[in-house]
């Protein structure tokens, strides 16, 4: 096989390699450290974390991507499927491969819809893979269960590199208008404020259909149909991260206003400190609380907005797998009689578990880092 690396991989691994430094660095100060261990002291957050983890895992599972090894014909050198594959599609190959004709209902032994039989007689054809699928088969007939975890990567990638995208522009602007004042805050408001006034479903929609063109007039730029699905995928974060920072800046300018006045940041100040030492060292440490706080709730919101643009038609690509795309498929669904509803179920029960994870651990750290919260 062939290992393909692709750009939302690369970032991915990335923000792990990330947190797992700053889980480091934070095990050496102390007041995080009392912080985190106030958070692991409530069941519902290691539970949660323990739900998150699993996610991550087969996030982190399904980004190993590779391109298989063709049968090699007599004579000829050795060529890769264009097909990307990822460890997880190895590890779920009997899932993936073991497809029906259409629906079939979760753990059933026959086809959803009655067809003609070789005796000309109507019923219910049997299964090729009967009791196999757990969540049933879709309209094409691939495993409802195999697609739902599929999804998983999609969901954690538009939930951390939109904020991986968004937080450093949120903290540098909040601190910065708050702490100078004057112009730079009349500017920075000037600019969220713009931001904030354009609807944002309308501003998504149009940025992701004129990438779209730019790449469908360079096909020559992607040499495979995932790195293709990879761009939008990546253009997407990229738009949500620029709509979605003004939130925490805001947040962020109101904390630097209350911080500059504070004993210490005068004291500093009378002592000739610089305005860019006193941001760093005595500014943003007093803020990291709400930052992390903003990260932790804003994932879960993240996820619901892909799911709700994929919807539209103005999500990722049609080719990648997520539960928007899933949702989006079972509007059809849900109109045929009998009703197909265990494609909805399925993305739904998912996508369900990964927000209510996400906020209920976010609600411990709040109650952890927060001062004003109440103990």
């Amino acid at each position: 096989m062939k290992p393909v690396l692709l750009w939302s991989d690369a970032l991915f691994f990335l923000l792990i390699a990330v947190a797992v430094g700053g889980a480091w660095w934070g095990r050496r100060q102390a007041h995080l450290r009392a912080g985190w261990a106030q958070v692991w002291t409530s069941r519902r957050a290691r539970i949660s974390a323990v739900v998150l983890g699993i996610f991550f895992v087969i996030g982190c599972v399904d980004s190993l991507h590779y391109r298989p090894l063709l049968p090699q014909e007599e004579g000829k050198p050795p060529a890769h499927s264009v097909e990307v594959l990822s460890a997880l599609d190895a590890l779920l190959m009997p899932l993936k491969a073991n497809t029906e004709k259409t629906y079939s209902a979760p753990l059933a032994n026959e086809l959803f819809a009655k067809e003609t039989l070789d005796d000309g007689s109507r019923g219910f054809p049997a299964l090729k893979y009967p009791g196999a699928h757990v969540f049933g088969t879709d309209k094409v007939g691939q495993d409802v269960f195999y697609l739902t975890l599929k999804s998983i990567r999609t969901g954690l990638l538009i939930g951390t590199l939109t904020t991986l995208i968004m937080l450093p522009a949120a903290v540098l602007l909040g601190i910065v208008a708050g702490y100078l004042g004057g112009w730079v805050d009349d500017l920075i408001q000037y600019l969220y404020t713009t931001l904030n006034s354009i609807p944002g479903v309308l501003l998504i929609a149009a940025s992701v259909l004129m990438m779209q063109v730019i790449i469908d007039t360079h096909p020559d730029w992607f040499a495979t149909a995932a790195e293709r699905a990879d761009a939008r995928l990546l253009a997407l974060c990229a738009i949500l991260g620029v709509t979605s920072w003004t939130g925490l800046c805001r947040l962020l300018r109101g904390e630097t206003l209350k911080l500059r006045e504070m004993e210490y940041v005068q004291a500093a100040r009378a002592f000739g400190v610089s305005r860019l030492a006193i941001m760093l060292r005595h500014v943003l440490p007093n803020v990291m609380h709400i930052v992390l706080i903003a990260v932790v709730m804003d994932f879960s919101g993240l996820v619901l907005a892909e799911a709700v643009l994929s919807y539209v038609g103005v999500g990722v690509d049609p080719n990648t797998i997520s539960f928007g795309t899933m949702i989006n498929a079972a509007r059809l669904e849900l109109a045929r009689e009998p009703m197909v509803w265990w494609s909805l179920a399925a993305a739904f029960v998912f996508m369900f578990a990964m927000v209510l994870a996400a906020n209920l651990l976010a609600d411990a750290v709040r109650d952890a880092f927060d001062p004003r919260a109440a103990k």
